[in-house]
């Protein structure tokens, strides 16, 4: 019993640092975007960052899971919302990947109507982790 109290307590540690993180490369891959100017140079450097968000958010799932199962999968409020927000940052990221693999270079306002679109992700991305990061801390 003694281990599983461990792997749980070991699991919310990382599970909280993932969630730390994952808001901080939110917060740095917002910041980038606002200081690209070309979009090749960009897409280049986002091939090299979107791994890391996307192995953050499967960390974050991961622990979760490995914390239901050591509470015997009880399904709070709280579990259910957070299997909802990360169904929903998994499809978030999926989007604004395949809107940046897809995008028309020679279009005239590509990159800006791309910006636009990411700036809307990544605060919905943004504001689902804040809002369950302070919902669980406080």
């Amino acid at each position: 019993m003694q281990f599983m109290e461990e792997m749980y307590a070991m699991s919310i540690g990382i599970h909280n640092g993932g969630v730390l993180l994952l808001i901080g490369i939110i917060v740095m891959n917002w910041v980038h975007l606002m200081r690209a100017n070309d979009i090749r140079v960009y897409a280049k450097q986002m091939r090299i960052v979107m791994p890391v968000s996307s192995s953050l958010i499967f960390l974050i799932l991961f622990t979760g899971m490995v914390m239901m199962a050591a509470k015997h999968l009880s399904f709070t409020l709280e579990n259910i919302v957070m299997i909802l927000f990360a169904v929903a940052m998994v499809v978030l990221e999926a989007r604004r990947y395949g809107s940046l693999k897809h995008i028309n270079l020679k279009a005239e306002k590509a990159f800006a109507n791309y910006k636009t679109k990411t700036y809307r992700l990544f605060g919905a991305e943004l504001a689902m982790n804040v809002v369950m990061s302070l919902w669980m801390w406080l």
